[in-house]
């Protein structure tokens, strides 16, 4: 199919009425929506009537900045129902206050020599990570793993644990609703 100088007036036109490139080509006939899109950009045809579906877009909110600060402290803010203290490991550069990460458990002492790093780990080893691996003691344990599984069997009770039923502390209520709750009226 030949680009003729009806078809391009043609395509000029509609393109102006804003219809999209899918559109055209049905009107047009015999070319694909790539094909329109093509030659709309070596036309260098830019400007478009705004249709109806175009007016009817939301415009997004947009995510504060350092310099709106003074516009976000006038809202309301809504109250957080959880701390977030985040990552363990990396709470320490976030929240240099903060106390160091202590894992709950005690754990295995692996001696020197049955240590492995990450360069003398094979496929039989426990690949479990023992210390702060920016410290020049940090190993894996080494021990030989469990089939199918990447840890000893001692690391692997610890990784693998049978889901606990959960409880869930109850959210205090701000001030405002529990005073709207009094003044409510029986009837």
């Amino acid at each position: 199919m030949a680009w003729t100088d009806e078809r391009v007036e043609l395509l000029k036109k509609l393109w102006s009425e804003g219809l999209s490139a899918s559109q055209i080509a049905s009107r047009i006939g015999g070319v694909s929506r790539n094909a329109v899109i093509g030659k709309v950009h070596r036309l260098g045809l830019s400007g478009r009537a705004t249709t109806t579906r175009m007016k009817s877009h939301r415009p997004r909110p947009r995510m504060a900045t350092a310099t709106a600060s003074s516009a976000t402290a006038k809202r309301p803010q809504k109250p957080q129902r959880f701390a977030q203290v985040g990552n363990p490991a990396l709470r320490a550069l976030y929240q240099p206050d903060a106390e160091p990460f202590v894992p709950s458990q005690e754990e295995l002492v692996i001696p020197l020599k049955e240590r492995k790093s990450i360069q003398t780990l094979t496929e039989c080893n426990c690949r479990w990570p023992i210390g702060d691996p920016q410290h020049a003691d940090f190993h894996f344990c080494g021990k030989t793993k469990v089939a199918g599984l990447p840890y000893c069997e001692f690391h692997a009770r610890r990784a693998y644990q049978p889901p606990q039923t959960r409880r869930r502390d109850p959210v205090p209520m701000p001030a405002a609703i529990e005073a709207a709750d009094d003044t409510k009226v029986e009837a």
